[in-house]
Protein backbone atom coordinates (compact mmCIF):
# COMPACT_ATOMS: atom_id res chain seq x y z
CA UNK A 1 0.00 0.00 0.00
CA UNK A 2 2.77 2.43 0.94
CA UNK A 3 4.60 1.75 -2.35
CA UNK A 4 1.44 2.36 -4.41
CA UNK A 5 0.79 5.66 -2.62
CA UNK A 6 4.39 6.70 -3.25
CA UNK A 7 4.08 5.78 -6.95
CA UNK A 8 0.88 7.82 -7.34
CA UNK A 9 2.57 10.79 -5.65
CA UNK A 10 5.53 10.59 -8.01
CA UNK A 11 3.24 10.40 -11.05
CA UNK A 12 1.19 13.35 -9.83
CA UNK A 13 4.32 15.43 -9.34
CA UNK A 14 5.57 14.49 -12.80
CA UNK A 15 2.29 15.55 -14.41
CA UNK A 16 2.17 18.83 -12.47
CA UNK A 17 5.67 19.84 -13.54
CA UNK A 18 5.45 18.76 -17.17
CA UNK A 19 7.92 15.90 -16.73
CA UNK A 20 5.46 13.36 -18.11
CA UNK A 21 4.96 12.63 -21.80
CA UNK A 22 3.72 15.77 -23.58
CA UNK A 23 3.12 17.02 -27.10
CA UNK A 24 5.82 18.87 -28.98
CA UNK A 25 4.22 22.30 -28.45
CA UNK A 26 4.16 21.89 -24.68
CA UNK A 27 7.79 20.80 -24.84
CA UNK A 28 8.65 23.86 -26.91
CA UNK A 29 6.96 26.20 -24.44
CA UNK A 30 8.79 24.47 -21.59
CA UNK A 31 12.21 24.84 -23.21
CA UNK A 32 11.62 28.48 -24.08
CA UNK A 33 10.32 29.39 -20.64
CA UNK A 34 13.16 27.62 -18.81
CA UNK A 35 15.89 29.12 -21.01
CA UNK A 36 17.92 31.92 -19.43
CA UNK A 37 17.94 35.12 -21.46
CA UNK A 38 17.90 38.56 -19.82
CA UNK A 39 18.52 41.60 -22.06
CA UNK A 40 21.89 41.37 -23.77
CA UNK A 41 22.38 37.69 -22.82
CA UNK A 42 19.85 35.98 -25.11
CA UNK A 43 22.14 33.25 -26.47
CA UNK A 44 20.30 30.21 -24.96
CA UNK A 45 17.01 31.45 -26.42
CA UNK A 46 18.62 32.36 -29.73
CA UNK A 47 19.95 28.81 -30.01
CA UNK A 48 16.43 27.38 -29.63
CA UNK A 49 14.97 29.84 -32.13
CA UNK A 50 17.57 29.05 -34.79
CA UNK A 51 17.28 25.31 -34.21
CA UNK A 52 13.50 25.44 -34.69
CA UNK A 53 13.30 28.01 -37.49
CA UNK A 54 16.16 26.82 -39.70
CA UNK A 55 14.32 23.75 -41.13
CA UNK A 56 11.34 25.88 -42.25
CA UNK A 57 13.22 28.98 -43.48
CA UNK A 58 14.87 29.93 -46.75
CA UNK A 59 17.46 32.01 -44.91
CA UNK A 60 18.57 32.73 -41.35
CA UNK A 61 20.40 35.98 -40.65
CA UNK A 62 21.05 38.30 -37.71
CA UNK A 63 21.14 41.97 -36.98
CA UNK A 64 24.16 43.56 -35.32
CA UNK A 65 22.66 43.15 -31.84
CA UNK A 66 21.89 39.43 -32.14
CA UNK A 67 18.24 39.30 -33.22
CA UNK A 68 17.28 36.33 -35.41
CA UNK A 69 15.73 37.02 -38.83
CA UNK A 70 14.20 33.95 -40.51
CA UNK A 71 12.91 34.54 -44.04
CA UNK A 72 10.34 32.50 -45.97
CA UNK A 73 9.72 33.41 -49.62
CA UNK A 74 11.42 35.68 -52.12
CA UNK A 75 8.65 37.87 -53.54
CA UNK A 76 5.52 39.74 -52.54
CA UNK A 77 4.87 42.03 -49.57
CA UNK A 78 7.44 42.01 -46.78
CA UNK A 79 5.60 40.88 -43.64
CA UNK A 80 7.51 41.14 -40.35
CA UNK A 81 6.24 38.91 -37.52
CA UNK A 82 8.07 39.81 -34.34
CA UNK A 83 8.61 38.64 -30.76
CA UNK A 84 11.40 39.50 -28.35
CA UNK A 85 13.61 36.83 -26.82
CA UNK A 86 14.78 38.59 -23.68
CA UNK A 87 13.17 38.38 -20.26
CA UNK A 88 13.26 40.50 -17.14
CA UNK A 89 16.43 39.84 -15.20
CA UNK A 90 19.49 41.56 -13.90
CA UNK A 91 23.27 41.57 -13.77
CA UNK A 92 25.79 41.50 -10.95
CA UNK A 93 27.03 44.96 -9.97
CA UNK A 94 29.60 44.34 -7.24
CA UNK A 95 30.62 42.00 -4.44
CA UNK A 96 30.62 43.19 -0.83
CA UNK A 97 33.45 42.34 1.56
CA UNK A 98 31.20 39.88 3.38
CA UNK A 99 30.32 37.91 0.23
CA UNK A 100 26.99 39.38 -0.84
CA UNK A 101 26.22 40.76 -4.31
CA UNK A 102 24.34 43.82 -5.47
CA UNK A 103 22.25 43.55 -8.63
CA UNK A 104 21.43 45.91 -11.48
CA UNK A 105 17.85 45.16 -12.50
CA UNK A 106 17.15 44.84 -16.23
CA UNK A 107 13.60 45.70 -17.24
CA UNK A 108 10.51 46.90 -15.43
CA UNK A 109 10.63 45.14 -12.08
CA UNK A 110 8.33 46.03 -9.21
CA UNK A 111 10.36 46.37 -6.03
CA UNK A 112 7.95 44.07 -4.19
CA UNK A 113 8.73 41.25 -6.66
CA UNK A 114 12.48 41.16 -5.95
CA UNK A 115 13.17 40.33 -2.30
CA UNK A 116 13.07 36.75 -0.99
CA UNK A 117 13.23 35.05 -4.40
CA UNK A 118 15.37 32.38 -6.06
CA UNK A 119 17.72 33.40 -8.89
CA UNK A 120 20.40 31.88 -11.11
CA UNK A 121 23.62 33.75 -11.89
CA UNK A 122 25.25 32.72 -15.17
CA UNK A 123 28.88 32.79 -14.07
CA UNK A 124 32.08 31.87 -15.90
CA UNK A 125 32.09 28.41 -14.32
CA UNK A 126 28.39 27.73 -14.89
CA UNK A 127 25.10 28.49 -13.12
CA UNK A 128 25.24 29.67 -9.52
CA UNK A 129 22.09 29.64 -7.40
CA UNK A 130 21.25 32.68 -5.31
CA UNK A 131 18.54 34.01 -3.02
CA UNK A 132 17.65 37.68 -2.72
CA UNK A 133 17.90 38.78 0.89
CA UNK A 134 14.91 39.86 2.94
CA UNK A 135 14.56 41.11 6.50
CA UNK A 136 13.52 38.29 8.83
CA UNK A 137 10.10 38.92 10.37
CA UNK A 138 11.49 38.17 13.83
CA UNK A 139 13.87 41.13 13.51
CA UNK A 140 11.45 43.73 12.15
CA UNK A 141 9.28 46.12 14.08
CA UNK A 142 5.53 46.34 13.55
CA UNK A 143 5.82 49.47 11.42
CA UNK A 144 8.59 47.99 9.28
CA UNK A 145 6.64 44.83 8.46
CA UNK A 146 4.16 46.68 6.26
CA UNK A 147 6.71 48.70 4.30
CA UNK A 148 8.02 48.07 0.80
CA UNK A 149 11.59 46.77 0.61
CA UNK A 150 13.42 48.98 -1.92
CA UNK A 151 15.61 47.25 -4.47
CA UNK A 152 18.76 48.96 -3.24
CA UNK A 153 18.25 47.23 0.13
CA UNK A 154 18.25 43.77 -1.47
CA UNK A 155 21.37 41.61 -1.98
CA UNK A 156 22.06 38.33 -3.76
CA UNK A 157 23.10 35.64 -1.29
CA UNK A 158 25.23 32.81 -2.70
CA UNK A 159 26.32 31.63 0.77
CA UNK A 160 29.83 33.01 0.42
CA UNK A 161 31.79 34.31 3.40
CA UNK A 162 33.77 36.92 1.50
CA UNK A 163 34.60 38.30 -1.94
CA UNK A 164 37.22 35.62 -2.58
CA UNK A 165 34.66 32.84 -2.18
CA UNK A 166 32.33 34.62 -4.64
CA UNK A 167 35.17 34.85 -7.16
CA UNK A 168 35.91 31.15 -6.67
CA UNK A 169 32.35 30.39 -7.81
CA UNK A 170 33.11 32.14 -11.11
CA UNK A 171 30.88 35.13 -10.34
CA UNK A 172 31.92 38.68 -11.16
CA UNK A 173 30.48 42.07 -12.13
CA UNK A 174 28.38 42.01 -15.29
CA UNK A 175 27.27 38.37 -15.02
CA UNK A 176 23.62 37.91 -16.04
CA UNK A 177 20.99 36.99 -13.45
CA UNK A 178 17.60 35.37 -14.16
CA UNK A 179 14.67 34.16 -12.03
CA UNK A 180 14.86 30.53 -10.94
CA UNK A 181 11.35 29.38 -11.91
CA UNK A 182 10.72 26.05 -13.61
CA UNK A 183 7.94 25.44 -16.11
CA UNK A 184 4.99 23.42 -14.77
CA UNK A 185 1.54 22.33 -15.91
CA UNK A 186 -1.02 23.68 -13.47
CA UNK A 187 -2.86 20.87 -11.71
CA UNK A 188 -3.84 18.84 -14.75
CA UNK A 189 -5.28 21.86 -16.58
CA UNK A 190 -4.38 23.41 -19.93
CA UNK A 191 -2.66 26.31 -18.16
CA UNK A 192 1.11 26.53 -17.80
CA UNK A 193 3.15 28.40 -15.24
CA UNK A 194 6.74 29.53 -15.68
CA UNK A 195 8.94 32.55 -16.08
CA UNK A 196 9.47 34.79 -19.10
CA UNK A 197 6.11 34.39 -20.85
CA UNK A 198 6.83 37.99 -21.80
CA UNK A 199 7.86 37.20 -24.44
CA UNK A 200 8.77 33.51 -24.81
CA UNK A 201 5.10 32.82 -25.58
CA UNK A 202 5.49 35.14 -28.57
CA UNK A 203 8.66 33.33 -29.62
CA UNK A 204 6.75 30.04 -29.57
CA UNK A 205 3.99 31.57 -31.73
CA UNK A 206 6.66 32.55 -34.29
CA UNK A 207 7.99 29.01 -34.45
CA UNK A 208 4.59 27.32 -34.70
CA UNK A 209 3.33 29.79 -37.32
CA UNK A 210 6.53 29.37 -39.36
CA UNK A 211 6.05 25.60 -39.37
CA UNK A 212 2.50 25.93 -40.65
CA UNK A 213 3.42 28.47 -43.33
CA UNK A 214 6.62 26.94 -44.66
CA UNK A 215 5.33 27.13 -48.25
CA UNK A 216 2.51 28.46 -50.37
CA UNK A 217 2.01 31.94 -48.93
CA UNK A 218 1.78 35.04 -51.17
CA UNK A 219 4.35 37.05 -49.21
CA UNK A 220 7.89 37.31 -47.98
CA UNK A 221 7.65 36.41 -44.32
CA UNK A 222 10.25 37.55 -41.84
CA UNK A 223 9.95 35.79 -38.49
CA UNK A 224 12.07 38.03 -36.26
CA UNK A 225 13.10 37.15 -32.70
CA UNK A 226 14.53 40.35 -31.27
CA UNK A 227 16.86 41.17 -28.39
CA UNK A 228 16.75 43.78 -25.63
CA UNK A 229 13.02 44.40 -25.83
CA UNK A 230 12.73 44.92 -22.09
CA UNK A 231 15.22 47.80 -22.02
CA UNK A 232 13.99 49.97 -24.86
CA UNK A 233 12.91 47.82 -27.84
CA UNK A 234 16.45 48.03 -29.18
CA UNK A 235 16.53 44.82 -31.18
CA UNK A 236 13.26 45.65 -32.91
CA UNK A 237 14.70 48.93 -34.14
CA UNK A 238 17.84 47.29 -35.53
CA UNK A 239 15.96 44.40 -37.19
CA UNK A 240 13.30 46.63 -38.73
CA UNK A 241 16.02 48.67 -40.42
CA UNK A 242 17.19 45.45 -42.11
CA UNK A 243 13.82 43.87 -42.94
CA UNK A 244 12.15 47.10 -44.14
CA UNK A 245 8.67 45.62 -43.68
CA UNK A 246 5.55 46.64 -45.55
CA UNK A 247 3.46 45.40 -42.60
CA UNK A 248 4.41 44.46 -39.04
CA UNK A 249 2.82 42.13 -36.49
CA UNK A 250 4.24 42.08 -32.96
CA UNK A 251 3.39 39.08 -30.77
CA UNK A 252 3.57 39.65 -27.02
CA UNK A 253 2.47 38.31 -23.67
CA UNK A 254 -0.68 40.18 -22.69
CA UNK A 255 -1.98 41.42 -19.34
CA UNK A 256 -5.09 39.85 -17.84
CA UNK A 257 -7.56 41.52 -15.51
CA UNK A 258 -8.73 38.29 -13.87
CA UNK A 259 -5.88 37.79 -11.42
CA UNK A 260 -7.92 38.89 -8.41
CA UNK A 261 -5.94 42.10 -7.86
CA UNK A 262 -6.54 44.13 -11.04
CA UNK A 263 -9.17 46.88 -11.15
CA UNK A 264 -11.91 46.61 -13.79
CA UNK A 265 -10.69 49.57 -15.83
CA UNK A 266 -7.09 48.31 -16.06
CA UNK A 267 -7.61 45.24 -18.26
CA UNK A 268 -10.65 43.38 -19.52
CA UNK A 269 -8.74 40.34 -20.83
CA UNK A 270 -9.07 36.99 -19.08
CA UNK A 271 -7.10 33.77 -19.14
CA UNK A 272 -8.68 31.27 -21.54
CA UNK A 273 -10.72 33.94 -23.32
CA UNK A 274 -8.75 33.77 -26.55
CA UNK A 275 -5.91 35.78 -28.10
CA UNK A 276 -5.91 39.54 -27.68
CA UNK A 277 -5.27 42.70 -29.65
CA UNK A 278 -4.06 45.95 -28.12
CA UNK A 279 -6.05 48.95 -29.32
CA UNK A 280 -3.72 51.17 -27.31
CA UNK A 281 -0.61 50.92 -25.21
CA UNK A 282 1.85 53.49 -23.93
CA UNK A 283 4.22 53.02 -26.87
CA UNK A 284 2.05 52.51 -29.95
CA UNK A 285 -1.30 52.90 -31.67
CA UNK A 286 -2.22 50.17 -34.17
CA UNK A 287 -3.25 50.79 -37.77
CA UNK A 288 -7.06 51.02 -37.67
CA UNK A 289 -7.62 49.27 -40.98
CA UNK A 290 -5.34 46.47 -39.83
CA UNK A 291 -7.36 46.15 -36.61
CA UNK A 292 -10.57 45.85 -38.64
CA UNK A 293 -8.96 43.19 -40.85
CA UNK A 294 -7.88 41.18 -37.81
CA UNK A 295 -11.37 41.34 -36.32
CA UNK A 296 -12.86 40.07 -39.60
CA UNK A 297 -10.28 37.30 -39.84
CA UNK A 298 -10.87 36.15 -36.27
CA UNK A 299 -14.65 36.13 -36.78
CA UNK A 300 -14.33 34.14 -40.02
CA UNK A 301 -12.19 31.52 -38.26
CA UNK A 302 -14.39 31.45 -35.12
CA UNK A 303 -11.47 32.62 -33.00
CA UNK A 304 -12.49 34.67 -29.94
CA UNK A 305 -10.59 37.95 -29.92
CA UNK A 306 -10.10 40.04 -26.78
CA UNK A 307 -9.54 43.75 -27.31
CA UNK A 308 -7.75 45.76 -24.65
CA UNK A 309 -6.13 49.10 -23.86
CA UNK A 310 -3.20 48.96 -21.42
CA UNK A 311 -1.24 51.74 -19.75
CA UNK A 312 2.41 51.32 -18.83
CA UNK A 313 3.21 48.88 -21.64
CA UNK A 314 5.68 49.02 -24.53
CA UNK A 315 6.03 46.63 -27.46
CA UNK A 316 8.16 46.13 -30.57
CA UNK A 317 5.44 47.42 -32.92
CA UNK A 318 6.33 50.92 -31.69
CA UNK A 319 9.66 50.64 -33.50
CA UNK A 320 8.37 48.68 -36.50
CA UNK A 321 5.71 51.28 -37.31
CA UNK A 322 8.01 54.31 -37.38
CA UNK A 323 11.14 53.20 -39.29
CA UNK A 324 11.73 53.26 -43.06
CA UNK A 325 8.87 55.65 -43.68
CA UNK A 326 6.43 53.78 -41.46
CA UNK A 327 4.44 50.54 -41.71
CA UNK A 328 0.94 49.47 -40.60
CA UNK A 329 1.37 47.46 -37.40
CA UNK A 330 -0.59 45.75 -34.66
CA UNK A 331 0.33 44.18 -31.34
CA UNK A 332 -1.30 40.78 -30.79
CA UNK A 333 -1.03 39.17 -27.35
CA UNK A 334 -1.39 35.80 -25.68
CA UNK A 335 -3.01 36.71 -22.33
CA UNK A 336 -0.80 36.07 -19.30
CA UNK A 337 -1.35 36.44 -15.59
CA UNK A 338 1.48 37.94 -13.55
CA UNK A 339 3.97 39.35 -16.06
CA UNK A 340 7.29 40.84 -14.96
CA UNK A 341 7.57 38.55 -11.93
CA UNK A 342 9.05 35.11 -11.25
CA UNK A 343 5.97 33.07 -12.15
CA UNK A 344 3.28 33.76 -14.74
CA UNK A 345 0.43 31.71 -16.18
CA UNK A 346 -0.69 31.23 -19.78
CA UNK A 347 -3.44 29.08 -21.28
CA UNK A 348 -2.71 26.56 -24.03
CA UNK A 349 -5.99 27.22 -25.86
CA UNK A 350 -5.20 30.94 -26.05
CA UNK A 351 -1.81 30.05 -27.50
CA UNK A 352 -3.14 27.64 -30.12
CA UNK A 353 -5.79 30.12 -31.24
CA UNK A 354 -3.14 32.83 -31.56
CA UNK A 355 -1.12 30.61 -33.89
CA UNK A 356 -4.26 29.96 -35.96
CA UNK A 357 -4.99 33.69 -36.12
CA UNK A 358 -1.47 34.62 -37.23
CA UNK A 359 -1.47 31.97 -39.95
CA UNK A 360 -4.89 33.13 -41.22
CA UNK A 361 -3.64 36.73 -41.33
CA UNK A 362 -0.57 35.79 -43.32
CA UNK A 363 -2.72 33.94 -45.82
CA UNK A 364 -4.84 37.08 -46.28
CA UNK A 365 -2.00 39.59 -46.58
CA UNK A 366 -1.44 39.48 -50.33
CA UNK A 367 -0.29 42.48 -52.36
CA UNK A 368 -3.79 43.90 -52.71
CA UNK A 369 -4.49 43.69 -48.97
CA UNK A 370 -1.16 45.26 -48.06
CA UNK A 371 -1.68 48.09 -50.57
CA UNK A 372 -5.05 48.88 -48.97
CA UNK A 373 -3.54 48.93 -45.48
CA UNK A 374 -0.85 51.34 -46.64
CA UNK A 375 -3.19 53.64 -48.58
CA UNK A 376 -4.03 56.82 -46.70
CA UNK A 377 -5.50 58.73 -49.67
CA UNK A 378 -8.59 60.64 -48.43
CA UNK A 379 -11.90 59.41 -49.79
Amino acid sequence: MRNSILLRSVLLLACSTGVSAQDSTTGLLQRLSNAAGPPGFEEPVRKIMVQELRPVSDQISYDGLGSVIARQGNSGPRIMIDAHMDELGGMVRRTTTDGFLTMQMLGGWLDQAIAGQRWVIIGSKGPVRAITSIRDIHLTSGDERGKLIPRDAVFLDVVAANAAEVAALGVSAGDPVVPDSEFAIMNGTQSYTGKAWDDRVGCAVLIEAARLKASGHPNQLFFVATVQGEIGLRGARASTAIVKPDVGIAIEGGVTGDSGVARPDESQARLGGGPGIFLYDSSALPNRKFVAMIKRTAAAKNIPLQADLVQGYGDDSAEIQTLNGGAPTVNLVVPARYTHVHNGIINRRDFDQMVDLVVALVQSLDSSAVTKLRDFTPN
